[in-house]
Formats: C-alpha cells, structure tokens, sequence
C-alpha cells in the first residue's frame, strides 16, 4: 500500500538520509577482459580507427548521433571535442590482451542531486561485439555507478526501432519502461525513444548474475557460453537477497 499525506493522496517512498551524489569523473576501469579508460584523441584515435575500419559497412551508425568517420582526421577531431567533456563523460574500451581501443561509450544525463545516470554513446566496433569484453564492460560501468558512486538509477536509452540495443539492455537485466514518442529529431528524423533503468535495489541480483556469467567456469575451451546471462539471472532471482543497502534505506 503506497503512503498516504495528510491531505489521503499518495506518495513515495522516505528518503531520509539521502545526500547529493558526487558527479562521475574520469577513471579507469579495469576488468579481467578489458578496462575503460578516460578518452584521449592521442592514445585511442588510431587503435579506434582501425577498430572501426574493421566493420563491412556503416550499419553501426544507423541508430548513433554521430556520423561515420571517413578519415583518420575526423575521428581525431571529435575525439579532440570530446576528451575533455564531463558530461557526456567518454571512456575509451581498451581490450586486455591487444592492448588497443576496440570502442567508446559515456556516461551522460548526470544527476547528482537524485542520484541518476545514463549510459550512451555506446560504440561497440566488431572487435568487441559479442565477445565477453561487451559485456563485461556494462558490469564494470553499472558496479561504478551503484557502488562507487552510489547512484540509485542507472539508465539505458535507445531509438525505438534499433532492436539489438532493446535487446542487450533487456540481457542485461534493465528493465523496460516504456516509449517516449517523437522525444527526439537526429539526422533529419523522428525518434521515439525506448526507456530501461536498473535500480539500486535490483542490482545485487544483476550483479551476481553477470558475475557468474563472465566467470571462467561458465565458458567452453572454445569460449563457448555454458549458460546464458538470462538463464542465470532467473536462476538467481528467487535465491539472492536485494541485501546492498539503497537509498531508500
């Protein structure tokens, strides 16, 4: 039953000893697969460009707010724009054993206030799509945002029609909230946007889950997955506590 003001209308939850949040800053990241790095055009733009160069066709950018970059010159022109932004913050996905660039993405909306972030910008070049390193690199960043930071709401946004983003965030564990018609005009069109949010306390079951998922036991001697991420997480639901502390607490 939701609470009730003296007025009989309902309302949310206490937040009682809920203080601001610090805003993300650049840091490195690193996992057993990859690291993020804060982005720099000098040490990431030709590992990126070569990443990048890799892809057949331009089918990658369809659903992206940047264009495809042609040359060398003006990938390192956007990369020089955005290394020093905070907000989208840019990190640079550093794959462990090449030692080189394979994407980017940001974390972006900030708001410290209540406690809330988004992931976009998100770049996976073919050097990185489907590999344990994808998403591994979501754990690192969702572990940064709920227990560095302590944020109480991680988002995820994406064009309406890009169904493999729909469906890496719902892999992932967000949860979808819902369409937000005509939200946005990029590239001379129309976009409704799909909404997905991970909260504080569905994290240590998100947790738990990816963690059993990029461990070594759950991989073939040919890299084989042995169980899905899905599959784990519905095996881990009815039996992990939401014990973290959240802000509601």
């Amino acid at each position: 039953m939701p609470r009730l003001n003296e007025f009989n209308q309902s309302i949310g939850d206490p937040i009682l000893q809920w203080t601001p949040r610090q805003a993300p800053t650049p840091t490195t990241l690193q996992g057993q697969f990859c690291r993020l790095e804060p982005i720099n055009a000098k040490r990431h733009g030709p590992d990126l460009f070569a990443a990048l160069s890799t892809a057949p066709d331009d089918r990658d950018w369809t659903y992206l707010f940047s264009e495809p970059f042609a040359t060398m010159g003006a990938l390192m022109a956007y990369l020089e724009s955005i290394q020093t932004s905070r907000d989208p913050l840019f990190f640079a996905i550093v794959d462990s054993k090449t030692q080189t660039a394979v994407g980017y993405l940001t974390l972006m909306r900030v708001d410290p206030n209540s406690g809330v972030v988004e992931v976009g910008n998100v770049y996976y070049s073919p050097l990185l799509q489907r590999t344990p390193a994808a998403t591994e690199v979501q754990y690192m960043l969702m572990k940064h945002v709920f227990e560095t930071l302590g944020y109480r709401r991680f988002e995820w946004k994406c064009d309406s029609f890009n169904a493999p983003s729909r469906s890496a965030a719902l892999r992932l564990g967000f949860t979808f909230e819902g369409i937000f018609r005509q939200a946005v005009i990029y590239k001379s069109r129309s976009r409704d946007t799909a909404w997905f949010s991970i909260i504080d306390s569905e994290w240590p079951v998100i947790k738990a889950a990816l963690e059993t998922w990029l461990s070594e036991d759950n991989f073939e001697p040919d890299g084989t997955q042995c169980m899905s991420l899905v599959d784990i997480r519905q095996r881990l639901v009815s039996r992990i506590p939401t014990g973290l502390p959240t802000a509601r607490q």
